[in-house]
């Protein structure tokens, strides 16, 4: 088994740069591959992007001006973070991450949910 810990999320102030950790522990292996989602009220669970295990990182196109992702260093190498730029009231939702590990298997967070108001 594989666990998923985010963190970093609650209340921020429009404008303000959150940082994301997502922490992997348990039985990972290889991690190939981390990524994260969202999920507003309402809406349905969306990618925001994902860092491979050569470094790699997505973002998808409506987002990759101010969302980053990247891994921590040795030995916090199964530490993802998902930094965030100039975040408004518009994207108040819950951040998920997961991982690809050994044995292809996909492991998701509970989340973490980020509330953007002033």
């Amino acid at each position: 088994q594989v666990q998923l810990v985010e963190s970093g999320g609650g209340l921020v102030q429009p404008g303000v740069s959150p940082r994301l950790p997502c922490a992997a522990s348990g039985s990972i292996g290889r991690l190939y591959k981390s990524g994260w989602y969202r999920q507003a009220p309402g809406k349905e669970r969306e990618l925001v992007g994902s860092i491979t295990i050569d470094a790699n990182i997505n973002v998808v196109d409506s987002l990759k001006d101010r969302f980053t992702i990247s891994r921590g260093g040795f030995p916090n190498g199964h530490t993802v973070y998902l930094h965030m730029n100039n975040l408004s009231p518009e994207n108040p939702a819950v951040y998920y991450c997961t991982a690809l590990v050994t044995g292809l298997r996909t492991y998701w967070g509970q989340g973490t949910q980020v509330t953007v108001s002033s």
